[in-house]
């Protein structure tokens, strides 16, 4: 049994591999295309050149590698099963004693290394690149923002609460057009603060330049009720950290796991709507595992009885599917946050879907037969 293992094993890994390098190759060669217009454009800088370009689109290979192993793993190991059901060799190796629980075993162990794979590539190699992407193309194009007014985070502290206006991310991780409101436990409005650029130091942020705008509402009428001042460097103690930035900032999918669970944590210690971001937790939780499936999905694939011909339309069924998965998990999640499911249902449900086709035609044509 450990040489038929050997076989499969082999045989799953190289055309998982093929199928990988040439959806990657697919992938990075539209990206580049769409950088083209960019390079040596004015409001791209004089920098951003064929070797800037190139080292963006090679900074989004992990997060494409990501969304597509649970695909590549489909395609790759139906046209292997129907590559051994074509030529009899399953055959062979079923009269020589791999049974169908046993073939499931060991598909399943190839399920496992790809879960493996899978969390690894989106959990820390992702994240990074991504990242370090959207910074370098900053450097070039200009600053990270979102919408017309940039991003909005709120703490709660001790003594008040903040609300805090984010405008734009610079490349080199720092702040700009920042405006931190801050308000007593009553809600009524204490200071403005407003600094052009800030960075990130240890349990602070340290602005610059730096106009603070105190209201004094309970001020004697001969009292002015502003106070107005400009401080050159001015250190604001805060649980905000680049992450948590970043996380308003850039996309959610593209976080880690555990700073998406902080993120979610400090949105619900301040009474935050946190629905988005948890479905995307679960669904970084839960989309590896859909590698498990994959795999089960393609089994019955060997026990089909193929024509000389009839091998490639099977292998576009499996193309097929593995779309269907791909854009299933990602309608859901936009379903779910408009229905308000529950965030782990939401992320959930594509992979017990095709869970449930693939123990149907795995009990219909294996077991039955």
């Amino acid at each position: 049994m450990k040489t038929i293992r050997r076989l499969i094993y082999g045989e799953v890994f190289s055309a998982v591999l093929f199928v990988t390098l040439a959806f990657l190759a697919l992938f990075s060669f539209f990206d580049l295309v769409d950088q083209l217009p960019a390079i040596g454009r004015p409001g791209m800088g004089e920098g951003y050149k064929i070797p800037q370009a190139v080292t963006y689109v090679a900074l989004l290979i992990p997060s494409h590698l990501y969304e597509l192993l649970p695909i590549t793993v489909l395609i790759g190991t139906i046209f292997v099963m129907t590559r051994l059901a074509q030529s009899s060799e399953f055959t062979i190796l079923r009269t020589s004693g791999l049974g169908p629980w046993r073939a499931l075993r060991t598909l399943l162990v190839t399920g496992v290394v790809f879960v493996v794979a899978t969390f690894v590539v989106g959990d820390y190699l992702a994240p990074w690149a991504d990242r370090t992407a959207q910074l370098l193309k900053a450097r070039y194009q200009g600053n990270i923002s979102v919408g017309q007014t940039g991003a909005w985070l709120k703490e709660k502290q001790t003594f008040g609460q903040f609300a805090v206006n984010v405008n734009s991310l610079t490349s080199e991780g720092s702040l700009q057009g920042v405006r931190i409101f801050e308000f007593d436990n009553q809600g009524f409005l204490v200071s403005l603060t407003k600094a052009d650029t800030a960075k990130f130091v240890d349990a602070g942020w340290q602005l610059e330049q730096a106009q603070r705008t105190e209201f004094k509402a309970r001020a004697e009428p001969s009292q002015e009720k502003l106070e107005r001042q400009t401080v050159p460097s001015l250190r604001w103690p805060t649980e905000i950290s680049a992450e948590m930035v970043s996380a308003a900032v850039l996309r959610p999918d593209r976080m880690a796991t555990l700073d998406l669970f902080q993120y979610i944590r400090h949105l619900d210690a301040n009474n935050q709507s946190a629905e988005r971001y948890e479905i995307e937790f679960w669904k970084k939780v839960f989309y590896p595992l859909s590698c498990l499936v994959m795999v089960v999905l393609a089994l019955p694939f060997a026990y089909l009885h193929f024509r000389s011909s009839g091998i490639s339309g099977y292998v576009f069924g499996g193309v097929m599917a593995g779309i269907s998965f791909f854009f299933l998990n990602n309608v859901m999640g936009y379903i779910g946050e408009l229905q308000h499911w529950q965030p782990w249902l939401t992320a959930a449900l594509p992979g017990m879907i095709y869970s449930l086709i693939s123990l149907t035609a795995f009990g219909w044509l294996v077991l039955r037969r």
